[in-house]
């Protein structure tokens, strides 16, 4: 394979589903939806909502939040894993951590609850640089340490840093982890008032990318953590490259014209040095919105063959925001090491190379699309190892 990928030699991950990667892995391959029903939703918080929500857990010595305990859960078991496969920590490990909107759970307390009143202690477990902090004098990491944000394109956007500072030689290793712990009843309300959220009904009913019917996507959260390398022993997959874009067109909708989605498409691809022949399947945004699986669709037919396969696991672990296309980027590298993609089941009549349900992986690379709010383009390729 392409000498240049870089090895993605961990994985770990905090779902809706659970604490842990095999959990994860489990329920996607039940093909049942990580959401339960929540209260204290809606204007008044007396609804309940479908939400695929990570539960409290972790370790109390990891922070305060849900959100600390979950990035430094996730990032431990990928280190875990990764050392299992192999991997040894070169002696300048960075860290990149995607994220959107950071600590939620204390900045709601902070507003509503505390009046502002915070011994400093408490107040600094609201700074974007203390989850990273801690996690480095953990481990003992003395690489650069930066937080990447691209909205739901993030997880792509941190794997493509990641690749840049690797083949530049500014780290020996990346811990990259995308955490995302934001569907409080606030920011949940604001989405199904932008008409994209739906959490009124059965995600794999309400969320069917790609299939007639589809009404929007169901909220998540996600913490998820790789480590990259380019001196990895056993990877679950290799990045072979990717590109970035901005439509400069509307703060939500993709521009109708797709030039520069399409543009992104074929950037990557050069970038990856790999014809779009090569490509097996499209992991895709998917979000189940009629724009986006607009846009998607049209770059799967323009570019790839009628034998690529198209999915979207979002009805599954829900539209983790931050964290969305790293959660989706894991689902693509484990499903080469276990030997099968858990795509979701087929709902509705669809796209005809869209999968159903449990599908056995062929060889072939993988293209992950991220299209974010706002204008946001990523495609990363992703490539099984050689």
């Amino acid at each position: 394979m392409d000498s240049r990928g870089i090895g993605i030699c961990g994985i770990g991950t905090v779902t809706g589903y659970g604490w842990g990667r095999e959990v994860f892995w489990d329920g996607l391959t039940e093909g049942k939806h990580a959401a339960t029903l929540e209260g204290g939703y809606g204007l008044n918080h007396d609804e309940t909502a479908w939400v695929a929500k990570v539960a409290d857990g972790g370790d109390p010595a990891d922070g305060a939040s849900r959100f600390s305990r979950a990035m430094r859960a996730a990032a431990r078991e990928a280190i875990t894993d990764a050392g299992d496969r192999g991997w040894r920590p070169g002696k300048r490990v960075g860290l990149l951590h995607a994220v959107v909107l950071g600590e939620v759970d204390l900045w709601r307390e902070f507003y509503l609850t505390r009046n502002a009143d915070l011994k400093p202690r408490e107040y600094l477990a609201l700074m974007p640089s203390t989850p990273m902090s801690t996690f480095m004098q953990e481990h003992g990491f003395h690489g650069p340490a930066m937080n990447v944000s691209a909205m739901c394109a993030s997880g792509n956007a941190g794997m493509l840093t990641a690749k840049a500072w690797l083949d530049a030689g500014i780290v020996d290793d990346v811990v990259f982890v995308a955490t995302d712990l934001s569907a409080t009843p606030e920011n949940v309300l604001h989405f199904t008032r932008l008409g994209v959220a739906v959490v009124d009904t059965d995600p794999l009913d309400a969320c069917r990318p790609f299939q007639e019917g589809s009404r929007g996507f169901p909220a998540g959260e996600a913490a998820v953590a790789f480590v990259l390398s380019n001196h990895a022993e056993r990877p679950y997959a290799l990045a072979l490259g990717g590109a970035m874009s901005h439509d400069a067109h509307h703060v939500t909708s993709v521009d109708p014209g797709l030039e520069q989605v399409r543009g992104c498409f074929r950037d990557a691809l050069a970038n990856a040095g790999v014809p779009a022949s090569a490509v097996r399947y499209l992991n895709a945004h998917g979000p189940g919105t009629a724009q986006c699986d607009r846009a998607e669709a049209t770059m799967l037919e323009e570019f790839f063959g009628p034998d690529t396969g198209l999915y979207s696991v979002k009805p599954l672990v829900g539209h983790c925001q931050g964290a969305a296309s790293a959660v989706e980027m894991a689902v693509a590298a484990l499903g080469y090491d276990r030997g099968y993609i858990p795509a979701p089941p087929i709902v509705a009549p669809g796209h005809p190379q869209l999968l159903n349900g449990r599908t056995p992986v062929q060889d072939g690379l993988t293209v992950k699309s991220s299209l974010g709010m706002g204008g946001h383009n990523s495609v990363v390729v992703l490539a099984p190892p050689a």
